[in-house]
């Protein structure tokens, strides 16, 4: 019997205490400020009520699951407003010649129908369409005012409080979708997605499915692309960059001029140069790219002449054009950690462009770059030495 019920319970959460405790303090700050704003709101109008219950049931989407895509601002505050003024139509026009279940019965199967055609699905209108049909006289007096002004009040206040308390606390928040576009801008699939499964299997699957996830299409896509690298991982070991990276890196200062930046860069024959302060971390990177956006070299014809006129000191000590590195570098440049697998840095290369990525220890110091280069050696000496084993 106990193995019964047992068969009942769902999988224990993923999240972590931290992340449990900051949903539930999330949902405290959010209902507060909300029936506060919202009674300080209303109270000078003929609404009576000032916060509803179904509210309650959004705080959990907003706060525990904010990339859910049931719980973005257009569900939130579209499926409340929508559910409710379905609900409210249905006691007008049905009320009085329909028992109480089968007006409830309606005004749910409504609200649920009119959020499909919106595209704003929301569970807690549900119980928004159902609170108008049996929320007492009060409720059903207002009527529509109910829904236009304490639903709607009640909603968009919780969103903006989602919105703050969700991005103050390292959760994205609305959630976007993130496409694969090449960072070329061709038709060209990015690299990850022309192997395994693509876009348009995913898309098959879920029309195969046919029923409503609690997850976004490319957060589904990202997990599985994450799954496949922890499985590559555990088939051909786990390569740190820390293992790959070079080490000996020739780097620049925000002070270093721009003709010496250039100069060493040529030298070495690279195409960066880290910028370090003098404790060795990382403020930023300086590519030949950024010498040629900043340099305006768009007519090839002159180039020469351009980039020299661009490396050449003012001469003056207060001059708009750029002189040091500092002036043109990329600030807070994307990162690796030393123990960090190489496998993670293929979608940032591969998808996103990145020629090379700077490492960094576990105080935030600069010792080494990885390269497409070395990441691609890494990956094609793993598959030979496996092929070989």
């Amino acid at each position: 019997m106990r193995a019964f019920f047992e068969s009942w319970l769902p999988s224990a959460p993923t999240a972590n205490r931290r992340e449990q405790l900051r949903a539930s303090f999330g949902a405290l700050c959010g209902i507060l400020l909300t029936a506060l704003l919202s009674h300080l709101l209303l109270q000078s109008t003929h609404a009576a009520i000032f916060l509803v219950a179904p509210i309650g049931a959004s705080s959990v989407l907003l706060f525990a699951l904010p990339a859910s895509p049931l719980a973005q601002p257009w569900s939130v505050i579209g499926g409340n407003v929508v559910s409710g003024l379905v609900g409210v139509a249905c006691v007008h026009w049905f009320g009085d010649s329909l028992p109480l279940p089968l007006l409830a019965g309606l005004a749910c199967g409504g609200a649920i129908a009119a959020m499909f055609v919106t595209r704003c699905l929301h569970p807690p209108g549900g119980a928004v369409a159902l609170t108008t049909v049996i929320g007492g006289p009060l409720v059903q007096a207002a009527g529509y005012e109910f829904v236009l002004m304490t639903v709607l009040a009640d909603s968009v206040l919780l969103v903006l409080m989602a919105v703050t308390y969700n991005n103050l606390t390292g959760r994205s928040y609305p959630h976007v979708q993130h496409a694969h576009a090449n960072p070329h801008a061709t038709g060209d699939a990015v690299p990850t997605v022309r192997l395994g499964f693509k876009p348009e299997d995913l898309d098959a699957v879920l029309q195969q499915h046919n029923q409503v996830l609690d997850i976004s299409r490319d957060d589904l896509a990202s997990l599985f692309m994450q799954t496949e690298q922890r499985a590559y991982q555990r088939r051909f070991g786990i390569i740190s960059c820390a293992d790959i990276m070079s080490r000996d890196i020739v780097s620049a200062e925000f002070g270093t001029g721009l003709d010496d930046a250039w100069q060493q860069m040529r030298a070495h024959r690279v195409t960066c140069l880290p910028v370090l302060n003098r404790a060795r971390r990382l403020i930023g990177i300086v590519t030949q790219t950024d010498f040629l956006d900043h340099g305006g070299l768009d007519d090839y014809g002159s180039i020469r002449q351009q980039l020299r006129r661009f490396l050449r000191k003012s001469g003056v000590t207060h001059t708009e054009k750029a002189e040091v590195v500092g002036q043109i570098m990329t600030q807070r440049p994307t990162t690796a950690r030393v123990d960090t697998p190489i496998v993670d840095l293929v979608p940032l290369m591969a998808d996103s462009g990145f020629h090379h990525i700077p490492i960094v220890d576990h105080e935030q110091r600069f010792v080494g770059i990885i390269t497409q280069s070395d990441l691609v050696a890494a990956l094609y000496e793993s598959r030979f030495a496996e092929a070989a084993a």
